[in-house]
């Protein structure tokens, strides 16, 4: 089975669920296939956590789920030692982070204290609890859900939490006829508690195996680092992109590849993933600074088209 194939056996699962989203379910497969976390951003309603409950259901693997709230500690993520009576020692609990896929629910109600919590976990895939090392199993993957309208209550998320999700993205609404469409199969028990598993952690390992060899030449490498650059050296832009952003531009663009059926990264793979990589990386000066994501993209998007493309051959 080629990547191009697994991945049409996952979106043709999951929009089971999801209907009239095929985009946005392809971006998130191709997420999954580097190894990268995903942070949902929109308002309620559109789907965000069945997407993200529809992927867990569709892989075979350890899945966890929390419900970030103000008064969630580090400990009830990570796990604590606790004194066993019976042994009479001190024994470790682990937290759900110790899945391969965790749904973190309105990531941004904990405190920031909390939300640290997941720093070390996402880039390392590791966790130090009382000094102690504690490995977590590959492959491990968030999805990550945010309310952007109310904000209440709430704690946007710093930079460098921001920095380690490899895309960011909204679902939207759908259109009417996939509105009717799930209207029609509403039901009292939703219908992502039927869906079955299509693919397991071994079969998803050798997928992410074979996208990171995808062939990624000197020239779209170089067109990968002229992006980062422009991003720093660019009037609109306060912050531009981090070297792991740059890494996470050509992970997203070997996924791409792959499920287009290529072995090689063409240019125009790095301008379509760009905006959903790059927008929450970067921060904009003045009023842009206080802008939706939109605006944020839109400089992404036109910073880019001032860049020239590399014609060599791939």
């Amino acid at each position: 089975m080629t990547v191009q194939e697994y991945a049409v056996k996952l979106r043709t699962n999951i929009s089971k669920i999801i209907k009239g989203k095929d985009d946005k379910i392809d971006l998130v497969i191709m997420a999954l296939l580097c190894g990268g976390h995903v942070l949902l951003d929109d308002v309620p309603g559109t789907g965000k956590t069945v997407l993200a409950k529809a992927l867990a259901k569709s892989i075979a693997a350890d899945f966890s789920r929390i419900q970030f709230t103000p008064d969630l500690l580090p400990s009830d993520i990570t796990g604590i030692h606790f004194f066993n009576m019976k042994e009479q020692e001190f024994v470790f609990r682990p937290g759900p982070i110790f899945a391969n896929i965790l749904l973190a629910d309105e990531i941004n109600r904990a405190t920031p204290r909390t939300q640290s919590a997941l720093l070390q976990c996402m880039e390392e895939k590791q966790v130090t609890i009382d000094g102690e090392f504690f490995t977590i199993d590959k492959p491990f993957i968030v999805l990550a859900t945010q309310n952007p309208v109310e904000t209440a209550g709430t704690y946007p998320l710093p930079e460098a939490q921001l920095d380690r999700f490899m895309i960011k993205l909204s679902i939207g609404y759908s259109d009417r006829e996939s509105e009717m469409e799930i209207l029609d199969n509403s039901r009292a028990v939703h219908p992502v508690e039927s869906l079955g598993a299509v693919t397991d952690k071994a079969e998803l390992l050798d997928m992410m195996g074979r996208v990171e060899n995808i062939k990624v030449n000197e020239a779209v490498r170089g067109y990968i680092a002229d992006i980062g650059n422009a991003s720093r050296n660019n009037s609109d832009i306060k912050l531009g992109l981090s070297t792991r952003g740059l890494i996470a531009l050509k992970n997203m663009s070997q996924a791409r590849a792959a499920l287009r059926g290529r072995e090689y990264v063409t240019p125009d793979d790095v301008k379509t993933v760009a905006p959903y990589v790059c927008a929450h990386r970067i921060i904009c000066r003045g009023t842009l600074m206080r802008d939706a994501d939109s605006a944020k993209i839109a400089v992404v998007e036109n910073m880019i088209k001032e860049l020239p493309v590399p014609t060599e051959q791939l």
